[in-house]
């Protein structure tokens, strides 16, 4: 009986010492995770903290993680503690496990990296934040640097930079104006789509010209004219309106699109017709947005050298319900704030979001913070080890 019980805990021995292995790894990945995204947001932190001093902008990556989880069993017999009475044994047994991880960590530095901070946010990556249902007025506050218009044959610019007050308050206005079109359902942010038309005379298409204009363009031929039609359906660029562009007519759509052609490829056209949602406060111009370094020296100027304020909504505007005075409140306090597990220590101060109850937008605006920052990420040299290795 001794002997079968024996048998029985080597095998639920080994049995533990499998399950360890899934649980550890689960365990580890989690931890790992949980570990990476708090470390991009406390390198956020730091680097808005020396924004703040114009020093320079500095970010370092995990290329790679190699970690060997090593299980052991033990397992023996030891005379019972019977005395001289008997002779039976007693097993033991034990189940240990241990890691030891390799975390490769690089500088984000050189030629690419560098030139992607700081380029400017192109349409194409503001409208995927867009489309997730980001406020309209926290993504313009963040990532646009100014808006120009044309008035009298005159080029107006607006900063959006808090020292500069009249300028100030003219975009935050815009902005919030924008919002509330978009509280309504009324925003629309698209591509301008319209067709465009070719005509070629039929001696001059070749069987080989013809095959290879079929994959591009819908060729229909006009016998009477002696001609081919050639009709192609163009993607033209994004804009910013409180109507739906595909309403236009083909005319007008292309006119917005050449207006468009001519702006920067940072530059956003914005179209506030009156007749519509929010028309009664029409803009017509474009704005232009910013390098993710300009965002971070952004805010960081507005800890103390620009900071921003409570800015009233237009007259013309209705009720908004978000109009924070930050377009990122970040707090800068002399010990461990108590009320956060995210901060960081620069220059003797310490940094966090301000994470007051009932007041969403801050957590929202880092979040954006870190999306953009993950645009901007290039993809980090690794070091040729597994990611995790198992053994046992």
């Amino acid at each position: 009986m001794n002997f079968l019980r024996f048998v029985a805990l080597i095998i639920l021995s080994q049995g533990l010492s499998g399950c360890l292995s899934p649980l550890a790894l689960d365990n580890m990945s989690l931890a790992y995770n949980e570990a990476t995204a708090n470390d991009i947001s406390k390198q956020l932190l730091l680097n808005i903290a020396r924004a703040q001093y114009n020093e320079p902008i500095h970010f370092s990556g995990i290329s790679n993680i190699a970690a060997t989880l090593n299980f052991q069993a033990n397992i023996g017999a030891t005379p019972a503690l019977t005395g001289n009475n008997g002779s039976a044994l007693m097993p033991f047994f034990g189940v240990g496990a241990a890691e030891n991880p390799t975390i490769s960590i690089v500088p984000m530095q050189g030629a690419e990296f560098t030139k992607r901070l700081l380029a400017p946010m192109t349409e194409d990556q503001l409208s995927q934040l867009l489309r997730q249902n980001v406020e309209v007025d926290l993504l313009l506050r963040l990532a646009v640097m100014e808006f120009r218009t044309r008035e009298n044959g005159r080029e107006l610019v607006y900063h959006n930079r808090p020292r500069n007050r009249d300028n100030y308050t003219l975009f935050r206005r815009m902005a919030l104006h924008l919002s509330s079109i978009q509280d309504r359902d009324q925003l629309y942010f698209e591509p301008l789509i319209f067709e465009e038309h070719w005509s070629l005379p039929i001696k001059s298409m070749t069987p080989e010209g013809f095959q290879a204009l079929e994959n591009k363009y819908t060729i229909t031929l006009d016998q009477q004219q002696g001609v081919y039609r050639l009709d192609k359906k163009t993607v033209g660029r994004m804009i910013i309106t409180n109507y739906d562009p595909s309403l236009l007519s083909g005319t007008e759509r292309h006119r917005l699109n050449d207006e468009t052609e001519l702006n920067a490829p940072n530059d956003l056209l914005v179209d506030i017709r009156p007749g519509y949602p929010g028309g009664e406060y029409p803009l017509h111009g474009r704005f232009r947005l910013r390098s993710f370094g300009n965002i971070l020296y952004f805010i960081g100027r507005t800890l103390s050298a620009e900071p921003e304020g409570d800015i009233s909504k237009d007259q013309r505007t209705p009720f908004v319900l978000d109009n924070p005075p930050f377009t990122l409140a970040i707090k800068e306090t002399e010990s461990s704030p108590p009320d956060t597990d995210l901060s960081v220590k620069y220059k003797g101060k310490y940094y966090s979001v301000d994470s007051a109850p009932g007041y969403p937008w801050n957590k929202k605006a880092f979040r954006v913070l870190s999306q953009m920052f993950q645009m901007t990420m290039t993809e980090l040299p690794k070091v040729a080890a597994p990611t995790i290795t198992i053994s046992k």
